[in-house]
């Protein structure tokens, strides 16, 4: 329950980098500051302290972090008042040790495991006392917007060899499936029109939390509960980060048997070599990855695939990148993203033998995404004169005038590209029936019909 404040304590201004996870770590900490009597600025000159939530999943995403709170920090010193800056999330979780000497322009750091206690932390850098605790536990989520991201789990216990996930965010843990139906219901109760459920390895869901009395107890489960817990009002469920693994009997028959869970499945396969997977600590081959995809294409029809792919792992052999290029061609998924590898501290990856250089791993990198993009756009292309629909999730200003800009079922808000329609046709939020009427890269242009 969320107390009331007759006068705000102050306001905060929010930057959030990375991931979705992260957006939805961001609106938990501004729910919090909410109930606890704090405002939101939406400019920094208008703020009494700011919150960067960072990204350090690749050395890249640590630097863009440190950059952009850099860039604020001098921001804030060129206005006319002091605005402490609180740095939270992945890079204090990796390099919090080394942190308040490297940058002192931040007033204090907080991991992702401290951030439910971000109340306590501006509190005392604003000076502000209070009689009654300020920690709220049960405060509801602040989303504006049609799309809601709703984590159900945290962290990874597989380990993969590239990947620093499980030292920045912990074990496994999956959240308590009441609380994951309590969120969706306070969501679609505040007008969001689609439930994005999102974790690091989501098709595990479960299997650490007690399997017995009633369910549900795995994803498949779960995705039954949340549909039921929208019904009946007009809300797209859709699930992220699933591992090849997770595509049980049961998840599958869930996906094309539940009408509010979308059939989009994303699933990155990272390669399809099966020694260079065993080196990323990662099972499977080229065979069962076929047999899976076709699998999943034949009991689920319509289905909209999303993966990743890494190249450039050490030892990857130009056979083996000529192999991963003809799987991609050949399974043709619709959305496809490409990452080169990067050594990142702390990983076995970066100790390995066969690291290749990176002018190869950049041309490696740039011809598959070359690819992946001729693909993706053949993909959208294919959708030019269907009928499907859109959900608006805003408006933006062109040259033209202002068009309303929203996703359909088969893109993956902030992902896939989107719809551009005519600002007359509708209102943000509206859900509305389109015909596509032309596609550029993976944008699709379209009018309403209904």
């Amino acid at each position: 329950m969320s107390q009331q404040f007759e006068d705000a304590f102050g306001s905060v201004y929010y930057i959030t980098l990375g991931c979705a996870k992260n957006e939805v770590d961001t609106d938990r900490m501004r729910s919090l500051l909410l109930a606890a009597g704090y405002e939101v600025a939406y400019d920094v000159s208008e703020a009494d302290l700011a919150i960067v939530n960072t990204c350090s999943f690749l050395a890249s995403a640590t630097e863009e972090s440190i950059e952009a709170t850099l860039a604020l920090a001098e921001e804030v010193a060129d206005g006319v008042r002091s605005v402490p800056i609180v740095m939270c999330g992945c890079v204090p979780s990796r390099y919090g040790d080394d942190l308040p000497g490297e940058l002192p322009e931040v007033a204090a750091f907080v991991r992702t495991d401290e951030e439910d206690g971000i109340v306590a932390v501006v509190d005392r850098l604003l000076g502000v006392s209070r009689s009654a605790p300020a920690f709220v536990p049960d405060v509801k989520r602040t989303v504006e917007g049609s799309v809601a991201y709703v984590k159900i789990s945290d962290g990874c216990d597989r380990f993969c060899s590239f990947c620093a996930i499980p030292y920045i965010r912990g074990r496994y843990h999956s959240r308590p499936a009441e609380r994951i139906l309590a969120e969706v219901r306070d969501l679609v109760d505040s007008g969001v029109r689609e439930i994005v459920l999102i974790g690091q390895d989501t098709g595990i869901w479960g299997e650490d939390l007690p399997q017995e009395g009633e369910g549900p107890h795995n994803l498949a489960q779960l995705l039954v509960a949340v549909a039921g817990a929208v019904r009946p009002e007009r809300v797209w469920i859709r699930v992220l980060y699933l591992q090849p693994e997770g595509m049980t009997d049961e998840l599958i028959a869930a996906i094309r048997d539940t009408p509010e869970v979308l059939p989009y499945i994303d699933i990155p396969v990272q390669h399809c070599n099966a020694r260079v997977l065993s080196a990323m600590n990662r099972s499977g081959s080229e065979a069962e990855l076929d047999a899976l995809f076709e699998r999943l294409r034949r009991e689920i029809p319509g289905m909209i695939i999303r993966t990743t792919y890494l190249v450039g792992f050490p030892g990857e052999t130009l056979d083996d990148y000529e192999q991963m290029l003809a799987f991609m061609d050949r399974t043709g998924f619709d959305y496809t993203s490409v990452f080169a590898f990067s050594p990142e501290d702390g990983t076995r990856a970066a100790r390995m033998e066969g690291q290749l250089d990176e002018d190869e791993k950049l041309e490696r990198t740039q011809a598959a995404i070359d690819l992946a993009e001729s693909l993706g756009f053949a993909a959208t292309a294919s959708h030019v004169g269907e009928t499907a629909e859109v959900i608006v999730d805003g408006i933006e200003e062109t040259d033209e005038g202002p068009e309303l800009i929203g996703h359909a079922w088969f893109q993956a808000p902030d992902s896939d590209g989107a719809v551009h329609l005519d600002a007359t046709e509708a209102a943000v939020g509206d859900i509305v029936t389109v015909e596509f009427t032309d596609s550029f890269c993976y944008e699709l242009i379209g009018h309403v019909i209904g």
